[in-house]
């Protein structure tokens, strides 16, 4: 997507560049704030995390939080329909048919999510996020602009802190056109896709991320990781075959003496803080094309890139 076509996305030039965002001197910082804060969202809660944390689930429930917030009951191309839902992500590649139906059926019995016929048409059904399912993505959307208020404290995100505030429908309404770029962002990132695409792998990712950071011999020490799918609820083994895909990828060590331990290797690392950078200048553009879209035309301020 070129520039012109994110300007047009955003309202207007867009405040931060993605490369300022990249070479930040206080980027480990935000990282380690992301990583908390992703973390404190699912530890203790393996149940979510397995329903939740892998590509194809993830974006089932991310998206339909998103087209829940623009539909009109009076035009029918905006109503969250499971085959609208299966267009939007056939954008990402993630999911089959059959995964995004198996996907809608488990949300609905676990609370997440309704389905029922439209009042317009009730040969229709209707997807609806229950308000479980939105306290869960105004905390997830929370954790993901905590490092911006890390990196930018000049810029007030003060809106989307606070779970209450108007800010969050017209946020996830203007998140609808952006769809597609957050599709392209996301699937360039091969190392972050190789984790989020197996079951509770991007939290198991940060938190080898965490351990590791917090470890003496950062960044090269090697970190114990036997415990952690107990902790996500998924098995050893998974864990393991997980992190053989990591190696054969150059973005670990795995290493026997004295226990399973796993070393971060450098393409890890800097793959790491530009996947949590892409985030942040996603995130950023769709919060300041919110901002804009609640000001008249009139009052719309012409933002020049930091």
């Amino acid at each position: 997507m070129d520039e012109a076509e994110i300007e047009r996305l955003a309202g207007g030039p867009p405040r931060l560049a993605l490369n300022d965002i990249v070479n930040h001197p206080r980027l480990a910082e935000a990282r380690a704030v992301f990583v908390d804060r992703l973390l404190n969202l699912y530890s203790g809660d393996p149940y979510t995390v397995r329903l939740l944390i892998e590509s194809g689930r993830f974006l089932v429930y991310l998206i339909a939080s998103i087209l829940d917030a623009g539909v009109d009951p009076a035009r029918r191309e905006t109503w969250l329909t499971i085959a609208r839902l299966k267009k939007e992500m056939s954008l990402f590649g993630l999911a089959s048919d059959r995964h995004i139906d198996t996907l809608i059926a488990r949300l609905c019995s676990a609370g997440f999510m309704d389905r029922k016929p439209a009042e317009q048409d009730r040969r229709v059904r209707i997807l609806k996020p229950t308000e479980k399912l939105k306290a869960h993505y105004r905390d997830w959307l929370a954790a993901h602009i905590a490092p911006l208020a890390v990196l930018y404290p000049e810029h007030d995100y003060g809106a989307v802190m606070n779970p209450d505030s108007p800010f969050h429908a017209l946020h996830r309404q203007v998140s609808v056109s952006f769809l597609p770029f957050a599709a392209s962002q996301l699937l360039s990132l091969q190392d972050s896709m190789l984790f989020f695409n197996h079951a509770a792998g991007a939290v198991i990712q940060a938190e080898l991320i965490r351990t590791a950071t917090l470890a003496p011999g950062y960044p090269d020490a090697a970190v114990p990781y036997a415990d952690i799918g107990k902790r996500f609820g998924v098995s050893r083994t998974h864990v393991r075959q997980l992190l053989i895909a990591a190696e054969a990828a150059g973005l670990v060590r795995l290493h026997a003496r004295g226990g399973p331990r796993v070393q971060i290797l450098p393409q890890q690392w800097a793959s790491y803080d530009r996947g949590v950078a892409v985030g942040m200048y996603v995130h950023d553009l769709v919060y300041v094309a919110t901002e804009r879209a609640l000001q008249p035309s009139s009052e719309r301020p012409s933002l020049a890139v930091a």
